[in-house]
């Protein structure tokens, strides 16, 4: 049976006027010899963001499926991250142009600071290299992740550039209602990475969300990833299965009502799983 033919991604629009789909691809954790197939599958199902890191080791891999698909290139967003020992004035103009080489790409859609890395104490002048690169053309947004307030504060206070997105660790059980809305009111969008909790913890057997699902004739996982959607936040969940895959693309047809998102919103248990921004160095 042919995969169900769903309606356009939405797209949001970051504060430089870039536009990136609000549902993209992840690859973390993807095995860098099955990246290429992983991707060309997502690639033809209609995903045209795709998140991926240097530390990930599977650039060539993604870099290989774009390049195979014939797809044109305005049409597909790209983002790569910065890794922490790659920091500093001097070391990350040719990390990001390695990744370029990687990715077999002219430029990429957004470039972050993967972490804040704080006992090193250079993601501001990393980040200010990040601005050249954003003023050669060479990437169309730049933007961190894994950064908490403080973190952002300063960026704000020594930089230029406003970051476009500040992606993170979110799920309903871990929501970081204060450091979204920070982003929000300072032209940050958030992107949430885990927004399915990778599978660490029961969200996709809370009761809550699968009663949701049941009504809508959806699974859980659509239900969560709706719930991120109808916030407003981008998500890009990650998975090997091209039928999984299918599954995530799936969410432009059934809405959440204002009472399921609340109810969804009111799961929040402050439940980190993923690493702590002030030990990952």
């Amino acid at each position: 049976m042919a995969e169900k033919i769903t309606p356009s991604v939405p797209h949001v629009e970051l504060n430089n006027k870039t536009r990136i789909p609000q549902l993209g691809f992840g690859v973390f954790l993807v095995d860098p010899p099955e990246a290429q197939r992983v991707v060309t599958d997502a690639l033809e199902l209609g995903y045209r963001h795709i998140d991926t890191a240097a530390i990930y080791k599977n650039e060539e891999g993604v870099g290989r499926a774009i390049a195979a698909s014939a797809l044109p290139r305005e049409d597909l967003f790209i983002t790569t991250k910065l890794w922490n020992t790659d920091q500093g004035k001097d070391t990350t103009l040719p990390a990001f142009e390695a990744s370029l080489d990687r990715l077999g790409l002219d430029y990429v859609d957004l470039y972050l600071v993967h972490w804040p890395a704080p006992q090193r104490d250079t993601y501001v002048e990393s980040y200010r290299v990040l601005e050249g690169i954003l003023d050669s053309g060479r990437a169309r947004a730049i933007g961190v992740s894994n950064f908490l307030i403080p973190h952002l504060e300063r960026l704000l206070a020594e930089t230029g550039v406003v970051p476009a997105v500040n992606q993170i660790e979110l799920h309903p059980y871990y929501q970081r209602r204060d450091l979204v809305e920070f982003g929000r009111s300072r032209g940050i969008h958030t992107e949430a990475w885990g927004p399915l909790s990778q599978g660490k913890s029961a969200l996709l057997e809370d009761p809550m969300i699968t009663a949701i699902a049941a009504k809508h004739g959806k699974t859980p996982a659509q239900v969560v990833l709706r719930w991120h959607i109808q916030r407003g936040i981008i998500v890009f969940p990650k998975t090997t299965s091209r039928a999984r895959a299918a599954e995530n693309f799936d969410l432009f047809d059934f809405e959440l009502t204002p009472d399921e998102q609340a109810a969804i919103t009111n799961l929040e248990r402050d439940l980190r799983l993923g690493a702590d921004p002030l030990e990952v160095n």
